[in-house]
């Protein structure tokens, strides 16, 4: 494919914007602002992600790496993402601790269908520091006095993102994210209706799991109601 017609057709399927802001929100996570005129009246629905080029020159043997929205009004032309730096260099984590103002960045439109279930008779969040990105797009959607309860797990007490609602706060404190217990008990500990809701759980795939054998095996919860997102896990690519 020649390099013209490979920029004809990223500029069919990607918007483009720059980055025009960022922040540092917690000790490991940055929020970038990215905005353009592509971003007027964009279409979002809270908890849907984007999926960015950020390495290369996109069909031409670009990397994407995919980040939670975190919020977004049709009224702006600006989206702001959120990125977890997870230490090492891969291309993921080398964008966000790096993204500058000025920066030129290639985009897919919002996707996903990892959002609230408007039906749900209450809400249940789950998951770390990657999940907490969603998890607060979320919560900001729900109908104010629309029950929600949960846990949301962080290295420290730095590392928590400032979310809307009551969800309970732990800390691993130098633990492994992998398969937590800290978060797994955390859930267990949680003073739920009798009745189940539906649960949203994101973030490192094997807690996930267990999250869910929880919600499952111990308190009688039915898969269809337990929503899951995994973003990572150690030794896997591809996992959004």
């Amino acid at each position: 494919m020649s390099r013209s017609i490979a920029r004809r057709l990223l500029d069919r399927m990607f918007l483009a914007g720059e980055v025009v802001e960022v922040e540092r929100v917690t000790s490991r996570m940055r929020r970038v602002r990215i905005g353009g005129e592509a971003l007027a009246g964009l279409k979002w629905t809270p908890g849907q992600h984007v999926r960015l080029f950020v390495e290369g020159d996109g069909l031409l043997g670009g990397v994407l790496r995919t980040y939670s929205i975190w919020e977004h009004d049709p009224s702006w032309e600006a989206v702001d993402l959120i990125g977890y730096d997870h230490g090492g260099d891969s291309p993921g984590t080398s964008w966000i601790r790096n993204a500058k103002p000025g920066q030129e960045i290639a985009f897919t439109r919002p996707d996903g269908g990892f959002v609230v279930r408007e039906e749900a008779p209450y809400h249940l969040f789950a998951g770390e520091e990657t999940a907490s990105v969603a998890f607060g797009a979320m919560l900001r959607s729900l109908p104010e006095g629309e029950p929600a309860f949960g846990a949301v797990e962080a290295d420290g007490p730095d590392g928590h993102l400032d979310l809307p609602g009551e969800l309970v706060r732990v800390c691993r404190k130098g633990a492994s994210a992998v398969r937590s217990e800290v978060l797994v008990n955390a859930v267990r500990e949680l003073d739920l209706p009798d009745e189940p809701g539906v649960a949203y759980l994101a973030g490192e795939a094997r807690t996930i799991q267990a999250v869910r054998a929880h919600l499952v095996g111990e308190r009688g919860w039915q898969r269809r109601d337990v929503r899951t997102k995994p973003f990572w896990t150690p030794g896997r690519k591809g996992m959004d």
